[in-house]
């Protein structure tokens, strides 16, 4: 009998650690979820998970193509490879320079760049097409190296399937202090720690 009792408060002790268990268990997941509420608000995730920083809203687009939809033969290799025009809005407070960045994710041999643009001064609305292949512009914009080995905009040129483009945008409170000729890489290391907020067009090609 004593045994049973003994057994029977084990097992209230038992349930009564578990409920405290759950209780506390919830209290985590609750707390966890307004911390991540939180997160998102105040750093301005946007749905494409790019950081506004107060610039979530900043856009960039063309007239020349949507997002998302398949980018004209005239700029690409299969055309007379010209830039598209670009223009953006709603640049965060604070913004004094911009810089571009053109890839393609899905490149047999690894992402491979297409455009490398930078120190493009703030006050600008956006690119016009056909930008010449220079290392430096009248403005003062610089453009890199892309993977072409080439200054300046390569358009897309897949060897097989359908690729995707992103034209990434990016707000930032400085110059990179980065001479002409600059890769990827090199503007992405410039950038670290001053970028305000980013915004990208998609678009797609086939051969």
């Amino acid at each position: 009998m004593k045994d049973m009792k003994i057994t029977c408060r084990q097992k209230r002790k038992r349930r009564d650690m578990e409920n405290i268990y759950n209780g506390v268990t919830m209290k985590k997941i609750l707390c966890f979820l307004v911390s991540l509420t939180f997160f998102f608000v105040y750093f301005g995730l946007d749905e494409s998970g790019a950081q506004g920083k107060g610039g979530n809203n900043m856009e960039i687009k063309s007239s020349a193509f949507k997002s998302g939809a398949r980018i004209p033969a005239k700029h690409t290799c299969d055309g007379v490879d010209v830039s598209p025009s670009l223009e953006w809005s709603k640049l965060p407070a604070g913004t004094k320079n911009l810089a571009l960045i053109c890839d393609d994710p899905d490149a047999p041999m690894g992402t491979w760049v297409h455009w490398v643009i930078y120190d493009i001064p703030g006050s600008s609305a956006g690119l016009q097409e056909k930008l010449p292949p220079l290392k430096e512009l009248a403005n003062g914009t610089k453009q890199g190296m892309n993977d072409f080995r080439a200054i300046g905009y390569g358009g897309p040129c897949p060897p097989s399937g359908e690729h995707r483009y992103f034209f990434r945008l990016y707000a930032l409170d400085g110059p990179t202090g980065l001479k002409p000729g600059a890769t990827k890489a090199q503007l992405l290391a410039a950038m670290k720690g001053h970028i305000l907020a980013e915004a990208e067009l998609m678009v797609r090609y086939k051969r």
